[in-house]
């Protein structure tokens, strides 16, 4: 009895922190329509802050707490949404989940930079750990009995104030029609951000609270996943109810701790079980609640994609081989195979495109279904012994297949869901993977055969050996990753242009007008599941061929999810903004903090400016991420419009291209660093639309936006000008004036005033 009740009250104490996390979950989405996948970062970087004011600086608790929950934390959840939030209006699913990934990503790069990883860090209980009283049996102590109190507190408080409250349904109306609460005299904006600064403030007291309950340990991955474990106790609730809500979150945290205390001890799985929990209750919770599909109109995004012909296709894919060529040569040995891993997450990124990019499906955990494959190819796909040990090709294909398979099977169940939705069931699945799969080093039996998944939590993949093409050579390799990418790519963009990827866009566009045309959406859903978890498959065999040796934590859903932030970035509706997105995630930006770090080594006296840097340069990606929701498109969107308008400006062309086959040509004779090349190729590829408005405007932007743009003189208005609208404006500017609209009255009118006048 005295084990039943204390499994009972733990489970009630989870449950209750979960509770307070989801609340918060619940009250922004209500408030701005966005889901906040930075919710568990917030708890986690509340946590690190209430440790350096205790801890660290030696602040007594009570103020320490109060710095923390009333400044820091609405002051944090304020400035997201001022800064970043509140301009995701009128934007694809996939931005505002981005987005909300990066502030993520952001926020955990930044807790590493202020509090070393390496270091330890442990948070107390309220009033210490001895602080404790017995209840029918069980000891409980205050901290726990406090989480109780404030998770009950806080779901009455916000029940009271959505159903009772003003304030409450003025809350609600932001999201429902923000233009009509306009008019009736709130501020929509005002009413938002104070639900994010409401909302900060209960994803810090969770993390303050949760981190001593579950071993005290800060650290920045683990208390950020542990939070998202509210993801499923906020849908159950479907994101809207605070009482189902409050409901979920004590039978999520009961059924824990109740696996963990009488499971058969013969589970030695038992453990790894309790983690995924909150994973699985959230995929069956998805799957099983009715909801509606989170906005019943349709909303015209901002996101523009331009997709070539496949000829065009098929000459970018052949100067990509050859450009990768021309690069190899100016590389050393090492830097062969970093540049093969880059183009092996390219390939991976691809099942991005296809899925996300063409047909607006989501998918969060790609390298998931890499792992898949991977585990496949080790078990099944291996010839020889030792140092002879080869992938082989029927291997690859038994672990494409098989992952493509899973892709379905993952896909079968949440076929009705959309956006948020199946983002969330996607999610789900890769955590799930991680903690049961990737974690899972024991030996098992069955049917009297002996294995282990994934053996002693490290797999060795060897190279692939087709007749004599042997992958052991890097470049060989090398090139052989980067055919392997642009036939896919082409392959993808002929796709796109058929009838079937037409189909997949107009899914994408509105699913319920392609249903009415008498689309068979569950068959167009499936098929392009398959299809994009066959790629990442393929991806993910190559990427751990090319490592060599590869754990879980190579696939963790963190590495999955910057994956598809930066193919976003770089624009996940073209093939090029995979291959820079997965370059960049697999190996772009490791190589910057690597050489910051190398440098701040051989240069001691800098060594302050090169970290600096360096933890710049690991941020960065994030910060790159936060600013889509300023260019949805993509970068490659914005450099290819560019580029569109210099068709007419040859000699800059000549010029760009010039520069850059000089510098590649003294880089090659060893007159210029490898790394001088490639600052000037990028600022150049840049810089020269930039530099062709300047330099050709006319034939750039055409007679009249380069006159419009022409520095004016206002002495000459009325002589070399013309006297309209459009040169009066730009007057005012010129002089300082406020713009104010102009519009001439027709010459009936002036006559009618003159004659007026005259009698």
């Amino acid at each position: 009895m005295d084990t039943f009740v204390t499994f009972t009250i733990l489970g009630l104490v989870l449950g209750s922190v979960y509770a307070i996390a989801a609340s918060g979950l619940v009250l922004t989405y209500n408030t701005s329509g966005i889901f906040n996948f930075a919710h568990g970062a917030q708890a986690m970087l509340g946590a690190f802050l209430y440790w350096q004011l205790t801890i660290g600086w030696g602040m007594p608790t009570l103020p320490a707490v109060l710095i923390v929950l009333f400044v820091f934390g609405p002051m944090m959840g304020l400035g997201l949404y001022v800064v970043i939030m509140r301009g995701l209006r009128d934007t694809a699913d996939v931005t505002k989940i981005v987005v909300t990934v990066s502030v993520m990503l952001g926020m955990l790069f930044l807790s590493q930079w202020f509090w070393h990883p390496e270091k330890p860090r442990t948070l107390r209980m309220f009033f210490g750990d001895d602080a404790k009283i017995t209840v029918l049996g069980a000891t409980v102590r205050v901290h726990e009995l406090l989480c109780l109190a404030a998770a009950v507190a806080i779901a009455v408080g916000l029940r009271l104030l959505f159903t009772r409250t003003r304030m409450g349904a003025t809350m609600r109306g932001v999201v429902d029609d923000p233009d009509l609460l306009r008019l009736s005299g709130h501020n929509p904006e005002r009413i938002a951000g104070f639900s994010w600064a409401l909302s900060s403030m209960l994803a810090v007291l969770a993390g303050i609270l949760i981190t001593p309950i579950s071993g005290g340990t800060l650290e920045a991955n683990l208390l950020t996943l542990l939070v998202i474990d509210a993801f499923a106790a906020a849908m159950f609730g479907r994101l809207r109810s605070i009482p189902r809500t409050f409901v979920g979150a004590i039978v999520l945290g009961m059924s824990g701790t109740y696996l963990l205390g009488y499971a058969p001890s013969t589970w030695t799985w038992t453990s790894n079980l309790r983690v995924s929990l909150p994973m699985i209750a959230l995929f069956v919770v998805l799957i099983v609640l009715p909801h509606d599909r989170l906005r019943g109109a349709a909303v015209r995004t901002r996101e523009r994609y331009h997709v070539p012909s496949v000829g065009k296709a098929i000459v970018w894919g052949v100067a990509l081989v050859v450009i990768v060529f021309l690069i190899r040569l100016l590389m050393v040995e090492s830097a062969v195979t970093t540049l093969t891993i880059g183009i092996c997450f390219a390939i991976v990124a691809l099942s991005l495109t296809v899925l996300t990019g063409y047909a607006g499906e989501m998918n969060l955990a790609p390298l998931s279904f890499g792992a898949i494959a991977t585990i496949v190819v080790y078990h099944f796909g291996i010839s020889g012994s030792g140092l002879a040990q080869r992938l082989t090709l029927i291997g690859i294909v038994a672990g494409v297949i098989v992952a493509a398979l899973v892709g379905g099977l993952v896909a079968l169940p949440a076929l009705r869901l959309r956006g948020l939705y199946l983002a969330l069931a996607t999610m789900a699945f890769g955590v799930f993977l991680s903690n049961m799969v990737l974690r899972d080093t024991t030996e098992h039996e069955l049917f009297g055969v002996k294995f282990s998944l994934f053996t002693g939590g490290n797999l060795v993949i060897p190279p692939l050996k087709v007749g004599p093409v042997d992958l052991a050579d890097p470049t060989t390799f090398l090139m052989t990753v980067t055919v392997v990418f642009a036939v896919v790519g082409v392959l993808l963009v002929a796709l796109r242009n058929s009838g079937y990827g037409r189909r997949l866009t107009a899914m994408k566009d509105s699913p319920a007008a392609s249903a009415m045309l008498g689309q068979n959406l569950v068959k167009l859903k499936l098929s392009v599941f398959v299809l994009s978890a066959a790629i990442a498959g393929l991806g993910g065999i190559l990427m751990s061929s090319a490592m060599g040796s590869v754990s879980g934590e190579t696939f963790t859903i963190v590495i999955s999810l910057t994956l598809l932030m930066l193919t976003v970035v770089a624009g996940i509706g073209y093939v090029s903004g995979a291959f820079f997105g997965g370059v960049m995630a697999g190996v772009g930006f490791s190589i910057i903090m690597v050489s910051f770090n190398n440098l701040a080594k051989a240069q001691p006296d800098l060594e302050g400016l090169y970290l600096l840097l360096g933890n710049i340069a690991a941020v960065s990606p994030a910060l790159i991420g936060i600013g889509v929701g300023h260019n949805p498109s993509g970068t490659v969107h914005q450099v290819v419009e560019g580029y569109r308008k210099l068709r007419d400006a040859k000699p800059v062309l000549a010029g760009g291209a010039a520069i850059v086959s000089v510098s590649y040509l003294l880089a090659l004779t060893g007159v210029l660093d490898n790394w001088w090349f490639a600052t000037i190729t990028i600022v150049t590829v840049f810089a020269l639309p930039v530099a062709g408005e300047m330099i050709m405007p006319t034939a750039v932007l055409g007679p009249e936006e380069a006159a419009r743009r022409r520095p004016l003189d206002p002495e000459t208005v009325g002589l070399g000008e013309p006297y309209d609208d459009d040169t009066m404006a730009r007057v005012d500017r010129e002089l300082g004036l406020p713009a104010e609209p102009r519009r001439r009255a027709p010459a009936t009118q002036h006559s009618k005033e003159l004659t007026d006048v005259v009698s």
